[in-house]
């Protein structure tokens, strides 16, 4: 038997060093998060859903935003004075006969949010998919990341689009260009109404780890949303009683629907300035005038972070799930 020759550490250490790099160790494989993100952005945006819920979002913003252009044309010609931040009344002012942007997006945002996350994961198994996607050079981690940052990009395209579309009508219907304060709030208000839909996917994303159907998770997404939108004031006012004030507005603030909607009415309001109950003294000793924009920010802050903090538990309690759950061929 031929007896190898004994390799000094430094000897040995050294010629790994001069070793050319294609033939070192190869580097350490990704976890598939990009491949995730592209694939489940493609199919959202090709999907019959979206296509429906866009068809939907873009005739209510066009009926919305007429209506809001002939109420400031009427207020224009009655009174000869063009009134103050025209260009976010596009988007908050309604009607009688029709309600704001706003309202309509506020009734669909969380509709757009489970439509997104109802069948993120239960949707593969039925399909007998997850196994077989797992089986590939991606990391478990990865599939969950991945669905909700593609379905995220979703909601972010979606809604500049929209934005987009309405300002650019609005501005050949009433002529008058946004300034600079008007359009800071329309971003900081679409960031808002990001994470507010995103909330909603994430409660999506939950129940489709919890449950093993599609239509199981759906329901109990949708109950959650009627729940909140609708019950949950009634159950408020017959809880507080007599204090209308402090009490109603501290339970009705753990709904995430009145979360949104006083930072929305904080950012496209100037006039709002302040959110809770306010006593005679402090209105008449307060100044007349506008919020600037980081003011109104500052101002609707800690309801954007109680809406940040709901998303961040509702994903991590799907994340845990999903990283525990026994996944069979």
């Amino acid at each position: 038997m031929a007896v190898l020759p004994k390799v000094q550490p430094k000897a040995w250490l050294e010629r790994l060093k001069a070793q050319p790099q294609d033939e070192r160790a190869p580097a350490p494989a990704s976890t598939g998060l990009a491949a995730v993100v592209r694939k489940e952005f493609a199919d959202n945006v090709n999907s019959w859903r979206m296509i429906i819920l866009m068809a939907i979002l873009v005739v209510t913003g066009v009926a919305s935003l007429y209506t809001a252009a002939q109420t400031i044309r009427s207020v224009v010609e009655t009174t000869s004075a063009t009134p103050d931040f025209v260009f976010l009344r596009l988007f908050s002012g309604g009607s009688e006969r029709l309600p704001s942007l706003t309202a309509f997006v506020s009734f669909l945002a969380p509709l757009l949010g489970i439509a997104l996350g109802f069948d993120a994961i239960c949707g593969e198994q039925n399909r007998r998919t997850l196994s077989r996607l797992l089986a590939q050079p991606i990391h478990r981690d990865a599939v969950i990341n991945g669905k909700f940052l593609a379905g995220v990009l979703t909601i972010v395209v979606t809604l500049a689009a929209l934005l987009l579309s309405v300002g650019a009508l609005g501005l050949l219907m009433i002529g008058v260009p946004p300034t600079g304060d008007e359009l800071l709030r329309l971003v900081a208000y679409g960031v808002l109404t990001t994470i507010y839909v995103a909330f909603w996917m994430a409660l999506a994303v939950m129940f489709s780890v919890m449950f093993r159907q599609s239509a199981t998770s759906a329901l109990a997404s949708i109950a959650v949303w009627l729940f909140f939108s609708v019950f949950w004031d009634m159950l408020v006012g017959l809880v507080a009683g007599e204090d209308p004030t402090g009490l109603y507005l501290w339970l009705s603030r753990l709904s995430p629907g009145y979360l949104y909607s006083e930072a929305m009415v904080t950012l496209l309001n100037p006039l709002v300035r302040t959110l809770g109950p306010v006593t005679l003294e402090q209105v008449l000793g307060a100044l007349e005038g506008v919020l600037p924009v980081g003011q109104s920010i500052l101002l609707c802050w800690p309801q954007a972070v109680g809406l940040v903090a709901l998303t961040a538990v509702c994903f991590a309690v799907s994340y845990i799930l999903f990283m525990r759950q026994e996944i069979r061929a």
